[in-house]
This record gives C-alpha cells, sequence and structure tokens, in this order.
C-alpha cells in the first residue's frame, strides 16, 4: 500500500471520529489543511525515519479523540509548518486566518523551549502560560504532540529519551491533571514512565499486569449481575464499563501507602457505572450497598464536592461477589465524558464567540495567575514560587464553616484561605480556627479541614511577615498591593 493511500485513510479516520461527536462539522477547511500539509510536509522524515507528515496525522487524530474543534485539528496538522516546512506565519495567515495561524505559531514557540528542569527555565515556563492562556488550545495541541513523540521515543538517543520524558512528567501532566483530561493525563503519564523511572516501572508491571488480566476477567463476568440489581431497582438506562488505573498512578499509590503491594489499592480496576441522571447517580449506590457491604470510610462524593480539576463521580468500595473487594465509579454520560476530556469536552463557540461557562470555569485558574503576574511582574525566584505551587503542587480541598469548598495548593495556610475568599477577609485576618481549635495562621492546612478565620474589623492593612506565610500567587499579590497603598497613605 503507498504512503499517500495510507495517509489518505488516517485523514479518513479524523474526519469519522468529528462526525461522530460533531455530525453536522463542516470539514473543507480541514480538507484544505490535508492538502496543504500533504505538499509542505513532502519528503520530510523525522529521526525515526517516519514521515512528518504521519507525526502531524497522528498528532490531528489525538486531537479528534479529545473532541476538539476543527481549528484545533488543523492546528495540529499544520504544527510543524513553520519550523519544518519553510512556511512563513505570512503564509499560514493568509491559507487559513489569524485564528489558525496564531495556534500554529503558539506551539511552534513551546516546541523551542529546551526544557532542562523547572529551576533553569522558569522564565520561560511563565511566557509559556501567558501565550496558552490567550488560548488553551495551544497546550492540548502540545498534548498531541508529546503524546505521539512519547510513542516513537526508541529513535532518540538516551539522553533525550529521558529529558523528554521528564518533561512531559514535569510539566504537561500537571497541566492536563490541572485542566481535567484525564485521557491525556494517564496516557502521557504511563508512556513517560518506563523512560524516566526505568526500574520502578519494571517492578510495578511485574506487579500490577498479572493482577489486572484477574480483576478484568472477574469484573466481566460481574457485570451482568450488577446491571440484575440495578434494573431491580428501576435503574434501566446504565452502561457498565472497566476503568483500568494508569500504572504510573498505582506506582504512586504504592509510593504513598510505603509498601511496593497492591495491599489496599482496589482501584487497579475499577467498574464505572454511567447513567442518565445525577439521581440516578445516588440511586445506584444505594442499590450497591443494599446487596454488597461497603468498607468503612471508602465511600466518597465527589458530586456534592467535586475535585479541584472538576471532576464529579461517586466512588465506593465493597465486599462483593464472592468476597472480592471491588471499586465502583458512579457518573452521569457528561460527567464522565468531562472526567475523560475535561475543557475538551465542552470545547464549543456561540455565535459570539464567547467560550462556554464550563470552559472558562476549568482554565480560569490559569488565567487569575497570568494576570497577577502581569499585574506584579514577579522576578525569577517569584516567578518559581507561582510555578511551583499554584500550578505543578498538587491541590487541597478546605472548608469554611458553610460547607463552601476552597481550592487550594498543598502547604496553603490561613492567610492563603482568607485572602481566595475576599481581599478584605484577608487583610482583617487575626487568626484561624481549624477544625474547631484555634491555631497560627502559619499552619499548613490539609484536605479537609474547615477553617474559619478569625478577623479583625480595626485592623487595616496585612502584617509584612505574612509574605512568609502565604503560599499561593492570590494571596502574596494581595498582601503585597495593600502594604503598598498603607505605605502610600
Amino acid at each position: 500500500m503507498s504512503t499517500s493511500l495510507n495517509f489518505t485513510m488516517e485523514f479518513d479516520e479524523i474526519k469519522s471520529l468529528i462526525k461522530e461527536y460533531k455530525p453536522d462539522a463542516d470539514t473543507s477547511m480541514l480538507e484544505l489543511a490535508y492538502e496543504f500539509a500533504a505538499e509542505k510536509y513532502k519528503g520530510q522524515v523525522r529521526k525515526n525515519g517516519e514521515p512528518l507528515m504521519e507525526h502531524c496525522l497522528a498528532v490531528a487524530y489525538r486531537l479528534a479523540k479529545i473532541r476538539m474543534d476543527e481549528a484545533a485539528i488543523i492546528g495540529g496538522l499544520l504544527h510543524e509548518v513553520l519550523d519544518e516546512a519553510d512556511v512563513s506565519i505570512q503564509e499560514l495567515e493568509k491559507q487559513f486566518g489569524d485564528e489558525i495561524a496564531r495556534l500554529v505559531a503558539g506551539v511552534s514557540m513551546l516546541g523551542n523551549l529546551k526544557y532542562r528542569g523547572i529551576e533553569r527555565y522558569a522564565e520561560n515556563l511563565r511566557k509559556m502560560f501567558v501565550d496558552i492562556a490567550r488560548d488553551i488550545r495551544i497546550i492540548l495541541i502540545k498534548f498531541a504532540d508529546r503524546y505521539h513523540n512519547l510513542e516513537t521515543l526508541n529513535a532518540l538517543s538516551s539522553d533525550k529519551q529521558y529529558r523528554i520524558a521528564r518533561e512531559v512528567m514535569e510539566i504537561y501532566v500537571p497541566i492536563a491533571d490541572r485542566l481535567g483530561i484525564w485521557y491525556m493525563k494517564s496516557k502521557l503519564e504511563d508512556l513517560a514512565f518506563p523512560y524516566v523511572h526505568p526500574d520502578e516501572f519494571f517492578q510495578t508491571s511485574e506487579i500490577v499486569n498479572p493482577h489486572r488480566i484477574g480483576r478484568e476477567a472477574y469484573l466481566e463476568n460481574l457485570k451482568t449481575v450488577v446491571l440484575q440489581r440495578l434494573e431491580d431497582h428501576g435503574i434501566t438506562l446504565a452502561v457498565i464499563e472497566q476503568r483500568v488505573k494508569s500504572l504510573y498512578s498505582v506506582y504512586r499509590k504504592m509510593l504513598k501507602k510505603g509498601s511496593i503491594s497492591l495491599d489496599g489499592i482496589y482501584d487497579v480496576v475499577a467498574m464505572r457505572i454511567i447513567v442518565s441522571s445525577i439521581a440516578d447517580c445516588y440511586a445506584a449506590l444505594g442499590a450497591i450497598h443494599q446487596h454488597w457491604k461497603p468498607l468503612p470510610r471508602r465511600m466518597k462524593d465527589y458530586i456534592a464536592q467535586p475535585k479541584p480539576n472538576n471532576y464529579r463521580a461517586l466512588h465506593t468500595t465493597v465486599f462483593c461477589e464472592k468476597g472480592e473487594v471491588v471499586e465502583f465509579q458512579i457518573q452521569t454520560a457528561e460527567m464522565h465524558a468531562e472526567a475523560k476530556y475535561g475543557i475538551a469536552a465542552h470545547w464549543n463557540y456561540d455565535e459570539a464567540r464567547k467560550i462556554s461557562r464550563s470552559v472558562t470555569k476549568n482554565i480560569e485558574w490559569l488565567q487569575d495567575i497570568v494576570s497577577l503576574w502581569n499585574e506584579e511582574n514577579p522576578g525569577g525566584e517569584e516567578s518559581m514560587h507561582v510555578l511551583t505551587l499554584d500550578i505543578f503542587k498538587h491541590r487541597i480541598f478546605v472548608f469554611t464553616p458553610k460547607g463552601d469548598v476552597i481550592n487550594l495548593p498543598e502547604d496553603a495556610t490561613p492567610i492563603d484561605f482568607a485572602f481566595a475568599i475576599h481581599s478584605d477577609l484577608g487583610r482583617r485576618c487575626a487568626g484561624a480556627k481549624i477544625n474547631t481549635q484555634l491555631q497560627s495562621i502559619d499552619t499548613k492546612l490539609r484536605s479537609g479541614d474547615v477553617v474559619e478565620i478569625i478577623f479583625d474589623k480595626n485592623r487595616r492593612s496585612p502584617s509584612p511577615d505574612w509574605l512568609a506565610y502565604a503560599k499561593t500567587a492570590l494571596a502574596r499579590a494581595k498582601i503585597r498591593s495593600q502594604l503598598r497603598e498603607t505605605e502610600r497613605l
């Protein structure tokens, strides 16, 4: 079969995918981009001998898999033309318009950042985040690019393999997690894992793979029983599938519990139940608990209290058939799509070209950080602080006394909590109660803490010492701003 015929078949697959989630899509511009790319990439090969066109089609395909819009998919198809095909930005604008030219230029800029660790490239990474905050699709195209790069790393030297895989682990995986794109996050993690931690990858694989095969067979047999249980409770529109935890996530769990074994890890292969409404989610949970005994403290309601990346589901772990322990994850179809594809699940523009609220909610943290950067213009050390804490640090849930959820980075303090609620509350903070106990304002908060801020109505300005206690960019910026105002007055 000729190479050009292969390309045509792969392109037809991309169009078929698009038609699945957008049946009325007009793919005429995409077809023009395909012809343009085929011409410009002609004769170009990558270091592994693969035609460059093959790589760009693979990137476009992965963007279609996460249900991106036509402009992003065209951007993926053309993402190498500026650097590898001697095409100018002016030619790109003339052929495909400003929007697609901007996407391709943004991806090209990311490709020119040679990663050598966060510490040495804080300023470049800051520029990267400023760029992707303007159009989040730039980073989504880069995810797809890195996905295929990791699949073809074997043609590179071991040093380059490690550098690229480490960059993915330290930069792209955390961003995919914050954007809630589980599909990309898990794929990137598992593909980078063997290059960054080869020994640990081998050890984890040896433990997990035999277990996973057995669990998949067990859950397949259990599916009929579960469907009958749900039907007995009036839930007839349910889809049941298996969710396999990424290998790297299992490794992280084993590290956390300090044991290289699967003891106590019940979700290597979980059973996902997809129902038609939130009411059916809770009804399904009741049906499962009525027939099988739940494990203590293993029920989690991420519908009432979503994760920081907006993940929503009910999780429960029960003693099931033959005494086996099984984790169930219960979602609506909308929740499942959001969990798998993140912001890409709702990447739709209205006639006014405004991003939908569901997308804005998932990316506002990035826009807020960039706004603070622009306002405060922090130097290298402060930029590093923002990068490591507000972007790459794990997140925690902290609650107000009324039950509102505040999303903060690990190591955040009551000062961060106060400023996250309101600037005036932060400025007047005089102390804090954590889980009803009086604590100092530099106490590190933990997920699940209930925090009440004690405020002094007579206080007019924060203390300069608070800059040492505050961890988030928002709190630090507000403290500096209020201190400047006080000095001016």
